[in-house]
């Protein structure tokens, strides 16, 4: 058996909690020995295994790999690679889609590719053990239909964007349907999009839009709703037929339409008065008198713009247990806490020509962007050791501290692993834009409403690119801008990518450099890793350009 496979089998096979054991996690022969003896026998096991899956998609971002978050924010034209200035040069051959940058990285994605097909496994494993599950609550056969439908619909729904993640990335990836250990070859995309299509619409209609209603979000946050699916369903959607210029993937322009009109209709959800109470450091005050932080301005996880949240927490630690947001503190000012933002490693600076993009008066710039002269950091800023400085970094998703500099978000408080801050993967905002960009009646209605929160005034009439453009100040930093260039076209996306920026690192003059011809060569997919290329005797095939 090859690493890859043992990897899948060890990682995937568990069935973990969010509180996971060292040892239990360690310990596989025995665990895996009672699974296939005692479990997937009754409804409380399908639940378990339910949210081993769930546990399995939030590691790929928990277990200190590489993060789907912080590559799409490394490959958009809104931040550069950063880091620290004599760290490996990784996340500069990311960047500028060039490996020259750091010739010895070959396994760049080795982590993050282990990562999301151990949760895969997870989930292909209780598809296929879920029909023979014989030991119900109800003794009703449509109440237990409809709780396996149920159960069914979750796990494809984690299934799918797991491979959506993938297939975004590297195009043609082993298409895994079964648990196996089988050396699989990478699958034309079309077929990887048919498969995330068929699992968000099977998600979408049965998982019961009561099963995890909204008033009960303090204990249903971060459980898949069919309003997920459908949302979701509309994202697939517009990236497939964007990139690719083909409309086949089984569901018409007008059922993706229609499904997002539900989730708007349902009233689930609505946009939050202020766009800075979604996140932690947009909207905490410190109070440095008393060493605290005033979050009352912050919405809170699970608000009712949330419809679909990757879910973390702050007790994670060094011996096993993995339910941190690990590539949080990527994206913290480097070496630097200055209340209500703590520290981190310096990632993704911010490009200065996104600053300067903001209309006048548009209150997501300062709810989105740390600007690190303006609020007065850069008296203590560390720029010796920062790369690519450019004086700006990004405020929604970046570690917070009290004014000692210490953590306050509980746990071990050590910086780099009890960071507990949701990844919000879909936004009320996104359901209404998404609706408008797809011909909705209701398409300057739901623009607007976008539009005039960030105070700015409403149009009478809007178009596709006034769209595309809004969403590039609504969602910046949210991890969709690289994708929403791309699905444009390949073209478009290099050539707004492309650009010669001055920055400093280690204090001294420094230019960052993209060119759209890296860009192309690439068309836009990351490296394979090469071990996994080397483990499957060449049945992988790298990825042009890398």
């Amino acid at each position: 058996m090859n690493k890859f496979k043992l990897n899948i089998l060890v990682l995937g096979a568990m069935i973990i909690s969010f509180a996971s054991c060292s040892e239990s996690f360690l310990d596989v022969e025995p665990q895996t020995s009672i699974l296939d003896q005692n479990f997937y026998k009754t409804e409380a096991d399908a639940e378990m295994a339910l949210v081993g899956c769930y546990d399995g998609y939030q590691r790929t971002s928990s277990n200190g790999n590489l993060s789907f978050y912080v590559i799409s924010e490394v490959l958009s034209d809104n931040c550069f690679g950063g880091t620290g200035n004599t760290d490996g040069r990784g996340y500069q051959a990311l960047d500028r889609f060039d490996i020259s940058q750091s010739p010895s990285d070959n396994n760049l994605f080795n982590g993050t590719w282990g990562d999301y097909y151990a949760g895969i496994f997870r989930c292909n494993t209780l598809l296929l053990k879920l029909p023979d599950i014989a030991s119900w609550t109800s003794a009703d056969e449509a109440v237990i239909t409809a709780t396996r439908s149920r159960i069914e619909g979750e796990t494809r729904f984690l299934r799918a964007i797991m491979y959506f993640d993938l297939v975004r990335l590297f195009e043609k990836v082993p298409l895994l349907t079964e648990p196996t250990t089988d050396n699989v070859a990478q699958a034309d995309p079309a077929e990887t999009y048919k498969l995330i299509v068929e699992d968000l619409k099977f998600a979408a209609a049965n998982i019961p839009a009561t099963a995890y209603p909204k008033a009960n979000a303090v204990t249903n946050d971060g459980r898949v709703t069919s309003y997920a699916a459908k949302a979701m369903l509309a994202r697939v959607y517009l990236f497939y037929t964007g990139y690719y210029a083909k409309d086949d993937l089984g569901v018409t322009k007008a059922e993706v339409l229609a499904g997002l009109e539900d989730v708007i209709e349902s009233h689930e959800f609505e946009l939050l008065e202020d766009y800075k109470s979604l996140w932690p450091a947009s909207s905490y005050v410190a109070n440095a008198t008393e060493n605290t932080l005033d979050k009352s301005g912050y919405a809170g996880k699970g608000n009712k713009e949330t419809v679909f949240a990757q879910k973390f927490n702050n007790t994670q630690d060094y011996n096993g247990m993995m339910d941190g947001n690990r590539w949080l503190v990527m994206m913290g000012m480097r070496n630097t806490n200055w209340s209500p933002y703590g520290k981190g490693w310096g990632a993704c600076t911010v490009n200065p020509s996104l600053v300067t993009a903001y209309a006048a008066g548009d209150a997501r710039k300062v709810a989105s962007i740390i600007d690190i002269a303006g609020e007065g950091i850069d008296k203590t800023f560390d720029f010796k050791d920062q790369r690519e400085y450019t004086g700006y970094t990004v405020k929604k998703y970046t570690p917070t501290a009290l004014p000692d500099g210490t953590s306050d978000t509980g746990g071990s408080n050590d910086f780099q692993i009890s960071q507990d801050q949701d990844f919000v993967v879909i936004r009320y905002a996104d359901v209404l834009l998404m609706a408008a960009e797809l011909g909705s009646a209701n398409a300057v209605t739901y623009y607007n409403a976008v539009h005039t929160r960030a105070g700015l005034t409403e149009k009478t009439s809007v178009t596709k690119d006034d769209i595309l453009n809004e969403r590039r100040f609504e969602f910046a930093f949210e991890g969709l801008r690289y994708w929403d260039l791309l699905r444009q076209g390949l073209s478009t996306a290099a050539s707004t990518i492309a650009q010669t920026q001055n920055v400093l690192s280690g204090k001294a003059n420094d230019v960052v450099t993209i060119t759209a011809g890296n860009i192309t060569k690439t068309r836009g997919f990351m490296q394979i890793p090469n071990t996994q290329i080397t483990l499957s005797n060449g049945v992988l095939v790298q990825n042009a350009g890398w």
